[in-house]
Order: structure tokens, then sequence, then C-alpha cells
């Protein structure tokens, strides 16, 4: 099954790598969905939650400010100001 490498940085520590199904982040003009197989993308964010829904399943919910999402093939960047990881998001499917 084909999937995503996903890493999200803030200025001060990654905050999440791994695997997964999924990623969802909220760009300036709108939420976007990223899947494996996407065409490339660079895109600015705003504040708001990017979600990732990792190979086994498991969600992650981390709130962010503003920076920008790239996609190279299946390898998903996310590199933000700020991020904090939500309670709600570190179970699994929500």
């Amino acid at each position: 099954m084909a999937h995503l490498e996903v890493d999200v940085v803030a200025a001060d520590r990654r905050v999440w790598r791994g695997d997964a199904q999924a990623v969802s982040a909220p760009a300036a003009d709108g939420d976007v969905g990223i899947l494996p197989g996407h065409t490339p993308l660079l895109a600015i964010l705003r504040e708001g939650e990017v979600r990732i829904t990792a190979t086994d399943g498991a969600t992650r919910s981390v709130r962010v400010d503003e920076g920008f999402l790239s996609v190279d093939g299946d390898k998903v960047t996310v590199v933000v100001h700020t991020a904090t990881e939500t309670d709600a998001g570190r179970g699994r499917g929500r």
C-alpha cells in the first residue's frame, strides 16, 4: 500500500515524523488534503489544525500557526513557527 512520508517541523523542534495514509492542512486559500500520489505542491499555511492519519490508523492533530507545506513525490513537509499537539489528536481513528 502506498503511503506518505510526513515531517512536521516547528522552529524549535521536530513535532512528528512518520508514515501516513493522509494529511490535511489549513492552506491560505482553503484546506488541502494530501493522499499518496498527489501532484507536487507548495502551499502557504494559515493558523489552524494539521491532521495526520498514520498508516496504523492512528490520527494526530497538530495546532499550527503560519508556515508552509511542501509535497514532492510522496514526501510531505510542514514547516511552521510554532506547533502544539492536541490531546484529542493522539488516539486512534476519530
